[in-house]
């Protein structure tokens, strides 16, 4: 199995094919936005992560990957497209039956299909249910009296951070789930050659699960630390102490609070759990609807520090859902800013900044312009660049000192020397002094 058409060039199938294409697969990417399409195949990248433009470019070159609008025969497809959720909070699969949809012409006896896009339980099935129904020639039945496809199908799910993909796509351990053994087998065949990682074999409905449960498990922590600074906001201490302190325990490990939970996974995949087993899923569903609610809970908080002021200007530093990424999809950052934007409009100037994303939607403007002669800045999204601000210079430049840092990123007795009326997020105990 030497080909491999790679359904989807996004965050996950763009580094995945690269990756295939540097080891000695020949790749056929697909997307079907032809401005992505002519991107790769000038050896450039559409999305910022660390090393991917090398990689591509040296793939390119080297013949090894092209991209293409439409799919082309191969021994595997990998199903790489997103799986976003509906205003219902329900899954919406449509783009992976799309893209499976998408395939058919081209399948064989003996290729293997591989669903890496993170999908609820019971999809890859669905999917080989899908093409049995469109390509009856490719079941056994006809010739064998078997009753099951003679094309494999297996789940990939990535479990990858953004900022390391690269990295993490290769050295973190992977778990492949099959319909069936000999798919299991083959699809941890392909994988090894680009995995350093330790590879878990198992069924695909359970690959599917694992990947729900990580996620989940993220959320629900997140959510803890979120309640905990909200309580520790109304007490009069500092939540971040708390949690600190908290961690010191052995058993403990409770992540850092902060404005919301985005990005294409944990914002999302727990609802996957959600909508198919709503009876069951108290908990998640509680967790997602607690960090879904901390934008609006900024939002009240920014417009209480800025009430006395005279047509302010807010300057929000960050649209990323998480520090020194491009990637601001479902980012909490985002809300607060459009939310802003609608509540305060012709009563104040809000405004957007982040060195990181390229979004034509998003008015970004770099940081100077969005501090000059603000009332207030908002810290959004913990980039490292933030750390390097001089609050003596930055308070040069604006018209008022009021500092919420969301993300506890910044040296707060660095900026309450140079005069800023410093808050934290979680923190309650400046209002408590």
């Amino acid at each position: 199995m030497k080909n491999i058409c790679v359904i989807g060039l996004g965050y996950i199938g763009l580094p995945t094919a690269s990756l295939f294409a540097n080891n000695g697969f020949h790749v056929l990417g697909v997307d079907t936005n032809p401005e992505i399409v002519e991107v790769i195949n000038k050896g450039k990248i559409h999305i910022e992560e660390v090393g991917l433009r090398t990689l591509v470019e040296a793939a390119v070159s080297s013949g090894q990957l092209k991209a293409a609008s439409e799919p082309a025969n191969a021994d595997v497809f990998i199903i790489c497209v997103p799986t976003p959720f509906k205003e219902d909070k329900k899954p919406d699969v449509s783009y992976v039956f799309e893209a499976a949809g998408s395939i058919l012409p081209y399948l064989r006896p003996g290729n293997l299909v591989v669903v890496e896009s993170t999908v609820p339980p019971g999809i890859t099935e669905k999917v080989a249910d899908f093409v049995a129904k469109k390509r009856a020639d490719l079941i056994e039945a006809k010739r064998k009296g078997a009753g099951s496809l003679n094309v494999f199908f297996a789940h990939c799910p990535e479990r990858v951070l953004p900022g390391k993909i690269l990295k993490e796509l290769v050295e973190n351990d992977r778990v492949i789930g099959g319909l069936g053994v000999e798919a299991t087998r083959l699809a941890c065949e392909i994988y090894g050659r680009i995995v350093s990682g330790r590879i878990y074999q198992t069924d695909a409905t359970t690959a599917e699960m694992v990947k729900l449960a990580e996620n989940t498990f993220r959320d629900v922590n997140i959510s803890l630390s979120n309640e905990l600074a909200l309580i520790c906001q109304k007490l009069g201490i500092n939540g971040w102490e708390v949690i600190n302190l908290a961690n010191k325990h052995p058993r403990v490990r409770i992540l850092n609070p902060g404005p919301g939970v985005g990005g294409h996974c944990i914002a999302v995949d727990p609802w996957f759990i959600v909508s198919e087993f709503p009876e069951e899923s108290q908990v998640i569903k509680a967790a997602r609807l607690r960090n879904d609610a901390i934008p609006e809970l900024v939002v009240k908080m920014i417009m209480g520090l800025i009430k006395k002021e005279t047509k302010p200007k807010i300057a929000c530093l960050g649209a990323a859902y998480k520090g020194n990424v491009g990637d601001a999809r479902n980012s909490p950052a985002v809300d607060i800013y459009r939310m802003l934007a609608a509540r305060l409009k012709g009563k104040a100037e809000v405004v957007i900044s982040d060195m990181h994303v390229e979004d034509s939607k998003l008015p970004l403007q770099p940081v100077d312009d969005a501090i000059n002669k603000a009332s207030m800045i908002v810290l959004l999204a913990d980039h490292e660049e933030y750390k390097e601000l001089d609050p003596v210079e930055v308070a040069k430049k604006m018209k008022g000192k009021i500092l919420l840092d969301t993300r506890n990123q910044l040296d707060h007795s660095r900026w309450r020397s140079a005069g800023f009326d410093v808050h934290l997020l979680g923190d309650g105990s400046a209002r408590r002094s």
